[in-house]
């Protein structure tokens, strides 16, 4: 079996990653450089960002939204994080975005223990973040849980076992979480690289075929519609 179907078969239904257990309470949102609406929209400013989103969904009669697995997206220009190597300008986001209000409880999809944490202070970087390490059957791979509060990383400590449905944190502000509308960063990642607390999770076009491959779709467990 594949690692792809490896990880469809650990999560046969719907699992929550944040405390909202109702499909009915979720929306796809599209975020990428061909969504017309985002044109009108300054995303440099997460002040006018949150808005919109806040509108949309709204608009929707909905609480949360998500999406952007391998989404080209304009919202790194704003910052030379992404942009200082005009060649390797990265835009290709890796992993789930799940939009919704700040301090917003983030729940552990599977069973695992602490790799690492930190935090990552680069103007549109992650914020406080916490990787989580499985270790399941012939396979360990990593979970990534970025844009949280500050508050997260206190009391934690690595190697710390948690159980499926725990809590593991909360979603942070923009004044905390790399200057975004609150949201969660969702990545798995096959081989962290000797990273600890920190991983891309947005890429260049020339990486892409790497990036895709250490980094499935993480709604293969997750399972939005």
């Amino acid at each position: 079996m594949n690692f792809n179907a490896y990880l469809n078969s650990l999560t046969p239904d719907f699992t929550p990653i944040v405390n909202h257990e109702t499909l009915a309470d979720y929306i796809p949102v599209d975020l990428s450089i061909y969504q017309s609406a985002l044109k009108e929209v300054d995303t440099s400013s997460s002040k006018v960002f949150q808005d919109y989103l806040t509108q949309y969904l709204i608009n929707s009669d909905k609480k949360v939204a998500y999406g952007g697995y391998l989404e080209e997206r304009n919202l790194y220009a704003r910052s030379t994080y992404f942009t200082s190597d005009k060649e390797n300008s990265r835009n290709i986001h890796l992993g789930i975005d799940i939009w919704c209000p700040a301090n917003t409880p983030v729940l552990l999809p599977l069973n695992g223990k602490i790799h690492s944490f930190k935090n990552n202070q680069n103007h549109g970087d992650y914020g406080p973040t916490i990787i989580i390490e499985h270790s399941l059957e012939a396979h360990t791979f990593y979970t990534l849980y970025g844009h949280l509060t500050l508050s997260s990383l206190n009391g934690i400590k690595i190697g710390d076992d948690l159980e499926k449905g725990s809590v593991i944190g909360y979603l942070g502000d923009a004044s905390v979480n790399g200057d975004y509308a609150p949201h969660l960063h969702f990545q798995i990642i096959q081989d962290l690289e000797g990273n600890r607390g920190d991983y891309p999770g947005v890429c260049a076009v020339k990486d892409l075929a790497f990036y895709a491959e250490n980094c499935p779709n993480p709604n293969l467990l997750l399972k939005l519609p």
